[in-house]
């Protein structure tokens, strides 16, 4: 018995040694390919947009086959031949909910924020796309776009550039939406309530495919936790509380052992209006994103929002 416990243990040890999540956006990348889409360049699935194949290139590049998805360049046509890796949540809105983008923009954040770095750099949030689509969606939230003219030929993702929303293909439209509860989520960021109940709704008329339980288990292997809203052990409803379980720093010891991960400090969490003094919360506040960089206030507390003259905004839930 005691000869099987050791080595149930060390077999569990060894499959958890495997699961080195990579620390940066650029490794990320190389591992997204060698682990988890390596064998998927070729796929019906295809990318994430407009479910074109494409070929490697490099460590861990791609250039798109437009005709395994007739699509049509919009305008460029040096992105529109590249594989990308697009952020499903994108790095300026995780960004912007952090006192580090508010310093000193990405580059502030890569440099000094741990937990910007990681969610940068995790796996749940990177999927291969048509490098112009990617542009074209920039930072823009998910939304109906109104409209059938084609942009990018039989791709049928859609971009409205005037309204600042991007419509996913009917084909990813799940897999969007739970890859963002997951990072809303893991790392507490704040989401308005149109955005939610859009997501919510892809979430039931999207049902997770075959696929989609593949690319969590792949990522699940290398990142040593999976997506909960996947496997179906977490859902999300309108004025979901974040677990926040990304928010963790591994210390360690004097002699460099470590400890487990303990809670990280985050301050600046409380973002308030220098115009309009109204402070918003990261978590159930729609206008916490949506304060410009250049009227932007942090505060630690609400005690401490409080106590400069400003008040909590009316539409905080």
């Amino acid at each position: 018995m005691t000869r099987f416990l050791t080595l149930a243990l060390f077999l569990l040890f060894s499959l958890t040694a495997l699961a080195e999540r990579p620390p940066t956006f650029t490794a990320a990348k190389v591992v997204a390919k060698q682990k988890v889409f390596f064998d998927r360049a070729q796929s019906p699935d295809g990318e994430l947009y407009c479910g074109c194949k494409w070929e490697w290139t490099g460590k861990s590049g791609g250039r798109i086959n437009p005709e395994s998805c007739g699509y049509e360049t919009r305008k460029q046509q040096t992105r529109a031949d590249r594989m990308e890796w697009e952020h499903i949540v994108p790095a300026w809105v995780f960004g912007h909910q952090r006192q580090c983008w508010q310093s000193g923009g990405r580059e502030k954040c890569v440099a000094d924020d741990p937990v910007f770095r990681a969610m940068e750099a995790d796996l749940f949030n990177l999927y291969p796309s048509v490098g112009e689509v990617n542009g074209d969606r920039s930072h823009y939230q998910y939304g109906m776009v109104n409209g059938n003219a084609p942009q990018y030929g039989a791709c049928t993702t859609k971009v409205d550039f005037r309204g600042r929303a991007v419509e996913p293909r009917d084909a990813v439209k799940g897999l969007v939406a739970r890859a963002t509860f997951y990072m809303y989520d893991r790392y507490g960021l704040s989401m308005s309530r149109k955005q939610q109940q859009l997501l919510m709704a892809w979430d039931r008329q999207h049902p997770v495919s075959a696929w989609e339980k593949s690319w969590e288990s792949r990522t699940a292997a290398v990142m040593g936790h999976g997506n909960p809203f996947v496997t179906g052990e977490r859902s999300w409803t309108l004025g979901h509380k974040p677990s926040r379980e990304g928010i963790v720093t591994q210390l360690v010891t004097h002699k460099g052992a470590p400890l487990a991960p303990q809670p990280l400090a985050v301050s600046g969490d409380i973002v308030g209006n220098r115009n309009s003094h109204v402070y918003h919360l990261p978590q159930g506040c729609p206008g916490y994103i949506q304060v410009s960089t250049k009227n932007r206030v942090h505060f630690s507390s609400e005690a401490e929002a409080q106590a400069a003259g400003y008040r909590k905004a009316g539409n905080c839930r």
